[in-house]
C-alpha cells in the first residue's frame, strides 16, 4: 500500500480532513466559555475573623485578607487550633501561632466567622 493510500484513509476516518468548528456559525475563534461564578461570597468577611477546617482535621483561624473562585485563602494573624495526640477528633486548649498563611483551596472543608454563623439560602435549589 502506498503512503498516499494511508492518507486518504486517514482522511476518510477523520471526515475528509476538514475542519468543524463548534462555535456559532460565523464565528473566528473558539466559543465562549462561561465563567464559573462561585458559590459562596466570602467579601463580607473580608478583614474579620474566620475559622477553617481542613481536609485531615486541622483547624484555623485568622483573619480573612483575600480569596478567589477556588477559595484559596489567604489569612493573617492566624493561630492552628492543636488537636489532642491521643484521640485525632479532639480539640485541646493549646494553639500554635502561625502568622500570614496561604491556605489551599482544595484542602478547605469548612469556613465560618467566628463570631458566629449565619443562615443562606440553599444555591442548589432553583429559585422562580
Amino acid at each position: 500500500m502506498s503512503s498516499s493510500g494511508n492518507a486518504s484513509s486517514a482522511n476518510a476516518a477523520t471526515g475528509g480532513g476538514e475542519r468543524v468548528s463548534s462555535g456559532a456559525v460565523g464565528s473566528s475563534g473558539p466559543p465562549e466559555k462561561k465563567k464559573k461564578e462561585s458559590i459562596v461570597d466570602l467579601g463580607k468577611y473580608l478583614d474579620k475573623a474566620i475559622r477553617v477546617k481542613f481536609q485531615g482535621g486541622r483547624e484555623a483561624s485568622g483573619i480573612l485578607k483575600g480569596f478567589d473562585p477556588l477559595l484559596n485563602l489567604v489569612l493573617d494573624n492566624t493561630i492552628e487550633l492543636l488537636r489532642d495526640p491521643d484521640d485525632a477528633y479532639k480539640l485541646t486548649d493549646d494553639t500554635r501561632p502561625l502568622g500570614l498563611v496561604v491556605c489551599r483551596g482544595t484542602a478547605v472543608v469548612v469556613i465560618c466567622p467566628v463570631d458566629g454563623m449565619e443562615s443562606i439560602p440553599n444555591p442548589f435549589i432553583q429559585h422562580e
